[in-house]
């Protein structure tokens, strides 16, 4: 399917301006002035919708599902049963099209727990190409797909952002999520130019643009989706909207939740900033040529999917199993990201196991981070809470107070039966950390 078809199939979409829908602010956003609000995919149960979200819908609030788990990028086929729940969760909300990621997630065992950016090169296009096409066969609704921030960038990259987006689009017909955050993140950690990116984008396949908050620490910029939207993501909206008219415009936000005057704030600021930025006569610029050529839209040979797979199991390893860095990876990098990824993943455990963090206090956070070095998330959350106890109550260092391990260990016990003897199976207990 070619650009211009895939414009004319998302011609009559038009959403407005919305927010991402969370449980923490539910309440808040359905007392707001939003025209529609994206709800994350995996969050949501089809025979279990929140109230909140039901109520919505019943005063003419178009829900959208945003999935960030089938990790379309990676070597591996999309898994059915991950485009099956999304493909529920689409009809059950009536959703006029479904959103997901241009990220990889896991690789093989491992998981990530997070987006991570692919290869732009004609290889990690055409298997990303091939994944797209299987995902859009499957649902019942059109699919975009978003840009993603990265805090790295992978080594021999062959196409710009918006040359490996546009080639995208030109082959699956997919429409676009833009990211106008994910633009500025990458501009400041990469040196990518977001204005080229916008330059060589195929607007006429917009679907709708995110815009979102982050902060600067030691000169990364960390998209956390917990920060006011600074003026330069504003900024970058504005050009968009200068170019072509955005069929709809989210704020996403997903911790540290302000008071509902300053998200609807936000939300005044976004809408007279696509007002005040109207999309004139002009056009995009003419997009350059990749001097590629034209993937087909036969199968990928299996050799570039082995060969994908194992690169990312190879970057994934070093990220959240303790792995030696990949060739060509800027080191220092990939520890930030590494960091990050921990972090993250012990925020989760936090809100799965709100507990862990009471009973540990001020240690938590380093506990995690030194638990999660060398023990890759592959069980879930849940999961992940109990081995993190197991692994605090048998390595602690310096030991836990005496009130502090009977507690942890009651709240390990409650939540997976008795405590496994010190020379058990789990083959931690009684052993202390190098």
């Amino acid at each position: 399917m070619t650009v211009e078809a895939g414009a004319r199939a998302a011609a009559g979409l038009r959403l407005g301006a919305g927010i991402g829908w969370r449980p923490e602010i539910a309440d808040a956003v359905e007392r707001m002035d939003v025209d529609w609000v994206e709800a994350v995919a995996e969050n949501v149960c089809p025979g279990h919708v929140p109230e909140s979200l039901l109520r919505l819908r019943a005063r003419g609030v178009t829900v959208v599902p945003h999935g960030v788990g089938l990790g379309l990028g990676g070597g591996e086929r999309p898994d059915p049963g991950r485009l099956a729940a999304l493909a529920e969760r689409a009809e059950v909300l009536g959703a006029p099209l479904v959103t997901e990621h241009i990220a990889f997630v896991r690789a093989g065992a491992l998981e990530a727990g997070h987006l991570l950016p692919v290869p732009r090169t004609r290889e990690g296009l055409a298997v990303l190409c091939e994944n797209v096409r299987i995902a859009q066969d499957s649902l019942p609704v059109p699919l975009a797909v978003e840009n993603i921030a990265a805090l790295f960038t992978w080594p021999d990259e062959e196409l710009t952002e918006g040359q490996f987006l546009y080639e995208l689009v030109e082959r699956t017909g997919v429409r676009l999520l833009i990211d106008v955050a994910n633009l500025y993140t990458n501009q400041v950690n990469s040196g990518e130019d977001a204005i080229r990116a916008l330059d060589e984008l195929p607007l006429e396949a917009l679907a709708y643009v995110h815009v979102a908050g982050g902060v600067l620490r030691e000169g990364v910029w960390h998209d956390t989706h917990a920060h006011p939207v600074p003026p330069q993501v504003l900024a970058l909206l504005g050009e968009l909207s200068a170019r072509a008219e955005p069929p709809g415009v989210l704020l996403e936000r997903d911790d540290d939740f302000p008071p509902p005057g300053e998200l609807e704030g936000e939300l005044r600021a976004i809408r007279e900033t696509v007002r005040g930025s109207a999309a004139g006569p002009r056009r995009n610029a003419p997009v350059p040529r990749t001097g590629g050529g034209t993937v087909p839209e036969s199968a990928v040979p299996e050799a570039g999917r082995t060969r994908l797979a194992g690169e990312q199991h190879a970057l994934l390893s070093a990220l959240v199993a303790g792995g030696p860095v990949p060739g060509g990876f800027d080191a220092e990098r990939l520890a930030v990201q590494a960091g990050a990824l921990a972090g993250k993943r012990g925020q989760v455990v936090g809100k799965v196991a709100p507990e862990l963090p009471h009973l540990l206090g001020a240690r938590y956070r380093a506990a995690f981070r030194a638990y999660a070095t060398t023990r890759p998330l592959t069980g879930g959350y849940r999961r992940d809470a109990l081995d993190f106890a197991a692994h605090v109550l048998a390595h602690a260092d310096p030991p836990l107070p005496a009130r502090t391990r009977r507690a942890l260990t009651r709240w390990h016990a409650d939540r997976s039966g008795p405590v496994p003897p010190r020379r058990g199976p789990w083959g931690l207990w009684g052993r202390r950390a190098a």
